[in-house]
């Protein structure tokens, strides 16, 4: 198999995140983040007031460290 098969067989995924619930931008980027590690190309649009997600961020929620996470692992993060 070569390059361009397993860029056919890849996943493109987009995930929406609008919600202010620190809980809930969370898991949005676990999975994200646990996408990635599968090898799929995913991006995450912020929308509403998840563009202020890291106001949000706290040591429950490390929402900070789980979007550097996912941008330092080559996902795209739009807002």
């Amino acid at each position: 198999m070569d390059q361009t098969d397993t860029e056919e067989e890849q996943m493109k995924i987009t995930l929406i995140l609008l919600h202010k619930t620190p809980e809930v931008l969370w898991n949005g980027f676990r999975l994200a983040n646990l996408m990635l590690e599968a090898m799929e190309d995913v991006s995450i649009f912020l929308n509403g007031p998840s563009v202020q997600y890291e106001q949000l961020d706290s040591a429950q929620f490390p929402l900070k460290e789980l979007a550097k996470i996912f941008t330092l692992s080559e996902g795209r993060l739009f807002a």
